[in-house]
């Protein structure tokens, strides 16, 4: 099964709507990837038969359990999951940050060749950036341990909005939410073509009476 073959098909089992030319794009970014890969050691997968589902589909399948807004994605890595969720949502705004200057000089790169226009990122250390704007939602994908997550970014999210974690089987993180935090939901999630168990944690902060 072909590259394109192979996304379109995962995309209508997720049952989310990609037209051709975000799905187009995501393949760019996947060749991109697989390119630059070679030199920089941007992801341990090597082939892009396999970035399809292990990068593409397992990013997208977390779209339907996100809202529109300004997102942060934390500890990006080659861009992981932020490029990807900002192909599919040109219209929500995008942040990706990483500490790793290769990392985040290949995103830059990627957001220039691929024209978007929604997304930005910034090679600095998670405490010591300032941005001007809290934000909606912040999302990660293999960034830490999941009490570290919410405690290291809870500065940058805004009263209402929510922490979203891109785990495995998470069970065992659980019990380290800091004080003032709220594990909203744990969702399995089923990823086309990937084996390992996938799920999403959403959080909170604790609002007045709750408990």
């Amino acid at each position: 099964m072909s590259l394109p073959e192979e996304l379109q098909r995962g995309v209508a089992q997720l049952g989310i709507t990609l037209n051709p030319v975000a799905q187009s794009k995501l393949l760019d970014y996947l060749a991109l990837l697989h390119k630059w890969n070679k030199v920089y050691n941007l992801t341990a997968i090597r082939e892009p038969q396999q970035m399809v589902s292990n990068h593409l589909l397992d990013s997208l399948a977390v779209v339907t359990h996100l809202s529109a807004g300004r997102w942060l994605d934390v500890g990006c890595g080659a861009g992981l999951p932020g490029m990807v969720l900002a192909v599919a949502q040109p219209d929500w705004q995008f942040n990706l940050l990483d500490s790793n200057s290769k990392k985040t000089s290949f995103v830059q790169q990627a957001i220039i060749e691929l024209d978007l226009h929604n997304v930005s990122v910034h090679c600095a250390r998670i405490e010591e950036w300032q941005p001007a704007e809290q934000f909606d939602g912040i999302i990660s994908r293999a960034y830490s341990e999941l009490g570290e997550f919410l405690r290291s970014t809870r500065h940058l999210l805004t009263p209402q909005g929510r922490w979203v974690a891109m785990k495995g089987v998470p069970e065992q993180e659980l019990a380290g939410i800091p004080e003032g935090c709220l594990v909203e939901r744990v969702i399995p999630l089923q990823v086309p073509g990937l084996r390992a168990a996938r799920s999403l944690v959403i959080a909170s902060c604790k609002r007045n009476g709750e408990i």
